[in-house]
């Protein structure tokens, strides 16, 4: 028996909560992940899970077993990765996550660029403007703008995402450029998720200062209100790399330019840093040097 990977289908039985979603995730016949289970019960003596036909639970020698699988298996990685194995070709599925516009602007071609590179992964993106249980719908990354995270989750920064407050020149002409921030309360802001009010924070020079705004059209997602902005129904604020290639040509101006909206981070969120496989890692590393600290759409704002 390969006792390694027996840990390996335990600890995502686990991690999946069935040995049929675990097959999937392990890309083997559920047959194979039901023996290498009997095996492993076998070899320690003791049975680990109880099984039903609705659910899956640890026993009390399956509850130690399972933190020590989690042990062994990061031990595992560390050793892999001083022996060089890493270096061979990553392979297998990854199931990604991010929002709708993040995800057709940038994740998109960066992922096709990826497979084309390593073309033994398969990449299953879902683009979902809501939050994903990681576990529950067995996403192995999510790609996540905020500087809210969940702790119970592993999170690598991979890039900022600044934003810009801005609207069409006809907008503009017809209601006024504001020129301080108060000044946004009498005009038209497009805001998120909900009517009413909405609460914009900026920093200038070390300094933070927020304005509440409000206007008659909101949504659940940047690229729409962008286009509503587009449209000349107000001001929005815009994360740049929707906003830049409009700013660049002109078809939006930036509004109130020395303040600088909060900015927040771009992440890569994972369930567990214990045996990242090697398609993940490689995806992540991949993903950081692409973006960088200054990705490319934050360079198109500039002179």
């Amino acid at each position: 028996m390969d006792r390694i990977t027996a840990m390996r289908v335990f600890v995502e039985v686990v991690d999946s909560g069935s040995q049929t979603a675990a097959a999937e995730k392990l890309d083997m016949s559920r047959a194979m992940v039901t023996r290498y289970l009997a095996e492993l019960e076998q070899w320690l003596g003791e049975r680990l899970l109880h099984r039903t036909t609705r659910r899956l639970s640890l026993t009390d020698a399956g509850q130690d077993c399972l933190l020590r699988c989690r042990q062994v298996l990061e031990q595992v990685g560390d050793l892999e990765s001083s022996a060089g194995v890493r270096s061979a070709e990553p392979k297998g599925q990854i199931r990604i996550t991010t929002v709708m516009s993040f995800g057709r602007l940038f994740l998109a071609p960066a992922i096709a660029e990826y497979v084309a590179r390593y073309p033994q992964v398969q990449v299953d993106m879902q683009l979902l403007d809501r939050t994903v249980n990681l576990v529950e719908e067995r996403i192995d990354l999510a790609i996540r703008i905020s500087n809210d995270l969940d702790p119970s989750l592993v999170a690598r920064r991979l890039a900022p995402c600044k934003s810009v407050i801005c609207a069409t020149p006809a907008y503009l002409e017809k209601n006024g450029t504001p020129q301080a921030l108060q000044d946004l309360v009498q005009h038209n802001c497009l805001t998120y998720a909900h009517f009413g009010k909405s609460q914009w924070r900026f920093t200038r020079d070390g300094q933070m200062e927020s304005v509440q705004v409000g206007g008659n059209i909101s949504a659940n997602e940047a690229a729409t209100l962008l286009e509503v902005a587009l449209a000349g129904a107000g001001i929005t604020m815009q994360p740049t790399y929707l906003a830049a290639p409009l700013l660049r040509s002109g078809a939006l101006i930036a509004v109130l330019p020395q303040w600088q909206p909060l900015e927040m981070g771009i992440y890569g969120v994972y369930a567990s840093r214990r045996y990242l496989p090697p398609a993940l890692r490689t995806l992540l590393d991949f993903l950081a040097e692409r973006l960088g600290p200054e990705p490319a759409w934050d360079r198109l704002t500039q002179p």
